[in-house]
């Protein structure tokens, strides 16, 4: 298991406005491919949706082009969110464990 607690930015370059947080867990889910069970929010700092949290829950083989994963709640601007994130990795270095990871968010909400 792991802990994640790395800036959420607005492009996947090291220069790219920082926007918040994505915080939370994951584990290993399979023991035939590279992949992961993910526990984490996205918890916004700055711009319209500054203190506003989205929760993904699911699954992430790491290694597919694009990955699915359910939105299951937020908090404030996303109380009772419902939706889904696609990942797309651009870069993984296999030695230190470092990625860039690009989601793309579809949400509805009250």
């Amino acid at each position: 298991m792991a802990v994640i607690d790395d800036p959420l930015t607005l492009l996947p370059e090291n220069t790219s406005k920082v926007v918040g947080q994505a915080q939370g867990i994951y584990t290993l889910a399979s023991q035939s491919e590279a992949a992961l069970l993910m526990v984490m929010n996205f918890a916004f700092t700055e711009g319209q949706y500054n203190g506003s949290t989205l929760s993904v829950l699911g699954r992430n083989t790491v290694f597919s082009t694009v990955r699915e994963m359910p939105i299951v709640g937020g908090s404030d601007v996303f109380r009772f969110a419902r939706g889904y994130a696609q990942a797309k990795t651009y870069t993984f270095d296999t030695k230190s464990g470092d990625a860039v990871v690009e989601y793309n968010v579809y949400v509805l909400h009250h």
